[in-house]
């Protein structure tokens, strides 16, 4: 047989290798849901070395800094791979209901929980920077849907005109923390106790 003929065979058959190794590699990664569950289970045990084989160090970090009881069910995974274990006994702040993780590969890279926050112009603080940083699962874990919906319809413009903190008072249900501007303010009204931890319930506007 020629060497032109054995390096032809060579390549035919590397080439096939490569063709049967791609789908087991891919075969391998496993499901976003069986990674957050394995992270989740370790969680539970507060077993910091086994969230490290499925999670980020962050991630663990956040995880374990969880300040109310452990979620008690599993509610799915997005098909960008985010996954969420929600509160069902259990009433907590901010439209999380629990935590979210954030699944790339065979790992969890980032991971949003319902945040307990003692004070009510702390929690309206940060509500206002993650609208600047339009980080909108940042806001998630400290605020109602509503009130994300209608502070994040309006993109934070840096060159705008700048928002002035007026701090926060009394209201009937809890506190209204509020923004002036020129040409009007933002209310922020923030419910729950010190006890419960404080939340961004809804966002109201007024004009000059």
């Amino acid at each position: 047989m020629s060497s032109r003929s054995l390096l032809a065979g060579a390549a035919l058959t590397a080439t096939a290798l490569l063709t049967v190794a791609a789908p087991a590699a891919q075969a391998a990664a496993p499901a976003p849901a069986t990674v957050a569950k394995n992270v989740f289970k370790g969680f539970v045990k507060k077993d910091r070395k086994a969230m490290l084989k499925w999670a980020a160090p962050d991630a663990v970090d956040k995880l374990l800094a969880y300040k109310f009881r452990d979620p008690d069910e599993f509610a799915g995974c997005t098909a960008s791979g985010t996954c969420r274990f929600v509160h069902t006994s259990v009433r907590v702040p901010g439209d999380l209901n629990g935590i979210l993780m954030v699944v790339k590969g065979s790992r969890v890279t980032a991971v949003y929980t319902s945040q307990h926050v003692t004070s009510p112009s702390t929690v309206a603080k940060n509500f206002y920077r993650y609208w600047q940083l339009n980080a909108k699962n940042r806001a998630r874990e400290i605020a109602t849907a509503k009130a994300i919906k209608t502070r994040f319809a309006v993109k934070y413009d840096p060159t705008g005109v700048p928002y002035h903190w007026q701090g926060c008072s009394k209201e009937p249900k809890g506190y209204s923390c509020a923004y002036s501007y020129e040409g009007g303010a933002m209310f922020l009204h923030v419910r729950g106790t010190k006890a419960t931890g404080y939340y961004v319930n809804s966002v109201s506007y007024i004009a000059d």
